[in-house]
């Protein structure tokens, strides 16, 4: 804790703010100036606060007071880099200078990159960096009504009621063309030329490449801003700086400001941007304002005409593997889904794919060609290169994405004129390529990326809220995978089957261990996936396992196509679901919610689950090879009550859809509800074992892990 507090101390000593009450409702943002001053000047001030001044702006009809920290660096190298960053390792207590950029003119010897004996556990500090100082950084700062006033206004942005509608954002201008106004607005179009972007595009992983691109180049010293989506649970996820998701009071800072300048120039012709391009811009502002080194940007959906693609020069460009989705908006041929991905592609600048299936790799090559792209296929990651560390990120199928990412991050760091110097030698391609150097070993295995094969123990601490319990509770684990199309589905399933089997092994042998890094009192992590709510895993031999699905997804994706995948390959592997649970979600597509915004426990009134029923009816189908017709007289629009907790016993020879006796599905009436029987399930049960795949939508995966935190 004293460490903790430290390093609270060591980062609020750097950071600068200046309150600014808005005349926009009630909310109290604050902006902060003095960021991303003249880097050519060549000296440097460090931590010089001025006085506090109060500046009146009529123009923009807000007041602000204001606290004047400047830092101007000296520019250097061919790409600029001018950051030193400070690491402070929590758990050696020891605070070192890194320099987050080699100049390309050579790097001195007397400037060392001194790594911590601690680097393995960058990801639990990284955890825990992110939970203490979201706590003691708003200790003093009125912001929680702000906050929630911003997400408000995010809400206010949503054009779409669900995903599919087309709703006309109105005004004049195209999408891109707006989104060129809007940059121009807030003075950031000509800034985004310098930032050293990598861009990326995709059906599936790229979210994770993007994960594994962060990681690789922050452990190589570079100061690091990464643009994903969706999030989860809170929308700062979708930013992070150097790791970390920005905090709620820096994303306040650059919220207000970019609201208030955009909302002062709305009219008929240019009317407030929707919530993604005002997250794109926000962004941009972002990584702009705090001098990031690199930004990696994922692409929202598609390319061509995704408002990150006002992009016009970055430093390389990737395209994950390309599937079947969206096909609303981008088309139904693998084709036309690849012109829009290829659409990212900059003249002459070099971009990265993956192996393809022809009829894609087909136009990735054919618009590369127009645009005198030179496009190279990634090869997935080769394991053994890397001397027997795991990927932070499970499952098969990243292997190819840190392939890809490998392939991008080398291609950043030789244009960026630092790749042998990271080597430390000057060596032939051949060789370099031979192994991985140890940033990258470190950056692959420490990666992170929530709601992506992920892995939640949920133990007996936490369902009774007392250690005496302990020993007389089962065991619930939860297995996350936002998978919601084809190919992703069929990953999904190669890897929960794998990891079950995996956890039945481990926990037949002897009891596991805790993770050793404790987060909070009753929280620990371990790798991407595993978190474990509780102090202690209790003792896992001779428990009865049973696996159980609970799933969701929107209804503009293919049940049909999806669930079946999932069960046949899970059923090719030896893994059985006991029971399928189906359940509404909690978030709606039309509003933006906190980490803290409240939950409504009970039975909703007024929830549709006629879109449930109709899951359940597709799933007793797989299972019993004919329809489940229900009752066309039955109610399908909410459900009276749980079932009781012997369904979960109950043999599917017994069941009998004719006669409405499910005995291998249930539609649930809400998820916390769902939570919460399941919790008592295994509380009641000591022998019990559940392992429960959430699956079918980012969205639902991102409720459960809102309600397991709580």
């Amino acid at each position: 804790m004293e460490e903790t507090m430290m390093l609270s101390t060591k980062l609020s000593e750097m950071r600068f703010l200046h309150y600014q009450p808005y005349l926009y409702g009630e909310a109290v943002g604050a902006t902060e100036r003095g960021i991303g001053a003249d880097k050519t000047h060549n000296k440097r001030w460090r931590s010089k606060l001025g006085k506090p001044s109060f500046q009146d702006n009529a123009s923009r009809g807000w007041h602000s007071l204001m606290l004047v920290h400047t830092e101007v660096y000296p520019k250097c190298g061919i790409f600029g880099f001018s950051h030193f960053r400070r690491e402070s390792h929590l758990l050696s207590g020891k605070a070192t200078w890194n320099l987050s950029g080699f100049p390309a003119s050579g790097l001195s010897q007397n400037f060392r990159v001194p790594r911590s004996r601690y680097t393995k556990m960058s990801l639990q500090v990284i955890e825990k960096m992110e939970n203490e100082l979201a706590f003691k950084g708003n200790q003093d700062l009125p912001l929680s009504s702000s906050y929630e006033a911003a997400m408000e206004a995010l809400s206010s942005l949503i054009t779409r009621q669900k995903r599919g509608d087309r709703t006309p954002v109105g005004g004049k201008f195209g999408k891109l063309e707006r989104m060129s106004v809007y940059l121009r607005i807030l003075g950031l179009e000509e800034k985004i030329a310098g930032l050293k972007i990598i861009h990326v595009a995709g059906t599936k992983g790229k979210g994770s490449t993007c994960a594994f691109c962060e990681a690789i180049l922050r452990e190589c010293g570079f100061r690091t801003g990464l643009f994903t989506s969706p999030h989860l649970i809170d929308v700062r996820e979708r930013f992070r700086l150097d790791g970390l998701d920005v905090s709620e009071d820096k994303f306040l800072l650059y919220f207000w400001d970019c609201w208030s300048q955009l909302k002062e120039n709305v009219s008929e012709d240019l009317p407030m941007p929707p919530l993604f391009q005002f997250l794109t811009i926000l962004a941009f502002k972002m990584f702009i304002s705090e001098q990031v080194d690199v930004a990696i940007i994922e692409v929202g959906l598609g390319g061509k005409n995704d408002s990150t693609n006002v992009i016009r020069e970055p430093v390389v460009c990737g395209i994950t593997p390309l599937g079947m989705d969206h096909t609303e908006t981008l088309g139904d041929t693998l084709g036309q889904i690849a012109s829009h991905k290829a659409g990212i592609f900059k003249p002459q600048i070099p971009a990265f794919t993956v192996p393809q299936l022809s009829e894609a790799m087909n136009v990735l090559e054919e618009t590369a060609g127009g645009l005198m792209v030179p496009l190279q296929v990634a090869v997935p990651l080769d394991i053994q290169r890397w001397g027997g560390e795991t990927l932070s990120l499970s499952g098969d199928h990243q292997l190819v994405n840190a392939g890809l990412a490998v392939s991008l991050c080398k291609c950043w760091l030789q244009r960026a004129g630092n790749w042998e110097k990271l080597l430390k030698k000057k060596q032939d391609e051949e060789a370099a390529g031979s192994e991985l150097p140890p940033a990258f070993v470190r950056g692959l295995s420490t990666a992170r990326l929530s709601g992506r094969a992920q892995i939640v123990h949920d133990t007996p601490l936490m369902l009774s809220g007392s250690a005496e319990t302990s020993e007389n509770s089962g065991e619930l684990t939860f297995y996350l995978d936002g998978a919601h199309s084809p190919e992703s589905m069929e990953a999904c399933a190669k890897w929960f089957s794998g990891a079950a089997k995996a956890s039945k092994t481990l926990s037949s042998l002897s009891s596991p261990p805790s993770t050793s890094f404790n987060v909070h009192n009753n929280k620990s992590f371990c790798g991407n996936g595993c978190v474990n709510y509780g102090k202690d895993h209790v003792k896992s031999s001779n428990k009865m396992s049973k696996q159980i699905l609970l799933f969701n997804c929107m209804d503009v994706r293919d049940p049909q196509i999806l669930l079946p995948r999932l069960v046949n390959i899970c059923g090719s592997s030896g893994t059985h679901f006991s029971k399928a649970l189906f359940v509404p979600s909690m978030s709606t597509y039309n509003k933006v919610t906190s980490g803290t915004s409240v939950i409504t426990s009970g039975i909703p009134t007024t929830r549709d689950l006629s879109w449930q029923y109709t899951l359940q009816r597709i799933w007793e189908k797989i299972i019993h090879g004919k329809d489940a017709s229900l009752d066309k007289s039955s109610k399908t629009d909410s459900v009276d009550s749980l079932p009781p907790h012997k369904f979960l016993y109950e043999d599917v020879s017994h069941c009998s859809p004719a006669d409405r006796n499910f005995t291998c599905s249930a539609v649930m009436p809400s998820l916390p509800l769902t939570i919460k029987w399941l919790r008592d399930c295994v509380k009641e049960n000591p022998s019990l074992r559940l392992q429960v795949l959430v699956t079918g939508s980012l969205h639902l995966v991102g409720d459960v892990l809102k309600l397991l935190r709580r």
